[in-house]
C-alpha cells in the first residue's frame, strides 16, 4: 500500500503547510508518493519529535461522510 500526496488536494493546505513533514523535508511539492514503510518511518520520525507530522487532509464523499 502506499499514500499518495498531492497538495493541490489538500484541505488544509496553506494553513498547515508550515508545520508538515512534507513541505520540511522537501517544501510543497505538487504530488508525492510514499509507500507503506516509507510511511512508517515518517510516522517513527513525527513520534520521536525529528519531523512535523504529515497534516495532509483529502476530501471525502460517499455514504462514508456524515452530514453536518
Amino acid at each position: 500500500m502506499s499514500v499518495r500526496i498531492d497538495c493541490d488536494t489538500c484541505l488544509v493546505r496553506g494553513l498547515s503547510c508550515h508545520d508538515c513533514v512534507v513541505t520540511v523535508l522537501l517544501g510543497p511539492p505538487p504530488e508525492l508518493s510514499f509507500d507503506s514503510e516509507e510511511q512508517l518511518a515518517l510516522d517513527v520520525l513525527a513520534q520521536s519529535g525529528l519531523v512535523p507530522p504529515l497534516r495532509m487532509v483529502t476530501p471525502m464523499a460517499g455514504p462514508e461522510v456524515e452530514s453536518a
